[in-house]
């Protein structure tokens, strides 16, 4: 299993993928303040968003990135790279057992556009093939069937329900845990080729 990833851009059929910059504060500040609506029921980290809650996270991001803990990807467009509209991004979770999860978020102006499957397939990529994970994971809360959604089309097995997993505002969120395997990538390695989501 890798420790270290090198930092430069992936890409996608229509998306590239690269580790954040301290530039980038203003951009991901205006694309999660313009789908705040959508976040907030869902993440912890959406309530109180501002513009340090930004650039707390980009330096964060850098360090993390640096100390080997975890990999944040800001997703761009190829056809606008400088249009910020989401994040996603992989962290170990067991470094013995070879376990990481994958967390995701889509701008509200760009969500329905397939890009959150597509920005998580590459990271999945990314998981097994780069880092040589085992097993990778999504934590997605109960009701969010925007990420369900993903979770399903990308081949990922519901594993079980986690009680009060997250708490949200003033409410606990159970949040469901799916996985996919490392056999179970190879398997769907072509097909997700073969769409263009990876190469």
């Amino acid at each position: 299993m890798a420790n270290h990833i090198h930092s430069q851009p992936r890409y996608t059929k229509r998306l590239i993928l690269r580790p954040f910059k301290r530039r980038d504060v203003s951009a991901m500040h205006e694309a999660v303040s313009g789908s705040l609506g959508d976040l907030q029921p869902w993440l912890p980290w959406a309530d109180g968003y501002d513009k340090g809650s930004a650039q707390r996270f980009v330096r964060e991001s850098v360090a993390a990135w640096a100390d080997g803990r975890a990999f944040d990807f800001a997703i761009r467009l190829i056809d606008d790279p400088d249009l910020h509209i989401g994040n996603v991004s992989v962290w170990p979770t067991s470094v013995q057992n070879k376990i990481a999860e994958i967390g995701y978020w889509i701008s509200s102006s760009e969500t329905g556009m397939g890009y959150g499957a597509e920005a998580t397939t590459r990271a999945m990529q990314i998981g097994f093939e780069e880092l040589g994970m085992h097993k990778l994971q999504l934590r997605i809360a109960i009701g969010n069937e925007r990420s369900d959604r993903i979770a399903r089309r990308l081949g990922f097995v519901e594993e079980g329900v986690l009680r009060d997993e997250v708490e949200v505002g003033n409410s606990w969120l159970d949040h469901m845990s799916w996985s996919m395997l490392e056999n179970e990538w190879w398997v769907q390695r072509d097909r997700h080729r073969a769409e263009g989501t990876i190469t």
